[in-house]
């Protein structure tokens, strides 16, 4: 059965997408744990991260550095951290979440409140951005 990841990548479900490559999506959280909190992730359907092959995990930080790059410029955050979780959806992927202080909460499930219009502003302001 396909992830929910798998249902946007098939454009099945509609996202806020920054960006895509032949072997990557990334597009923002709709639960997001800060503005701009973006998930980059396998269009091949592999559950666990570490079961990524070599290739493919090393693309995968590679779009994720380019994505957060463009969160920095977009979005001015101190930085752009990382988790890689993978409990939420059976789908290899990595989360970006722009720190805009030092004692920001970073765990998944402290989600802040966004509204669709500034979805598609973060959206558009990350998305130009982006060079892969």
């Amino acid at each position: 059965m396909s992830t929910i990841f798998t249902k946007i990548i098939d454009g099945e479900i509609p996202c806020h997408k920054v960006a895509e490559t032949d072997s990557h999506i990334a597009f923002l959280d709709i639960n997001p744990i800060a503005e701009g909190h973006t998930l980059v992730v396998t269009k091949k359907e592999v559950d666990y991260f570490f079961d990524l092959s070599d290739e493919l995990m090393q693309s995968t930080m590679a779009v994720s550095r380019h994505i957060a790059k463009a969160i920095d410029k977009a979005l001015n955050p101190l930085r752009t951290g990382v988790i890689v979780q993978g409990l939420e959806v059976p789908h290899a992927h990595v989360h970006l979440i722009p720190l805009y202080k030092e004692n920001q909460v970073m765990a998944l499930g402290h989600n802040v409140s966004v509204t669709d219009e500034r979805m598609i502003e973060l959206k558009e302001n990350i998305a130009a951005e982006v060079s892969l």
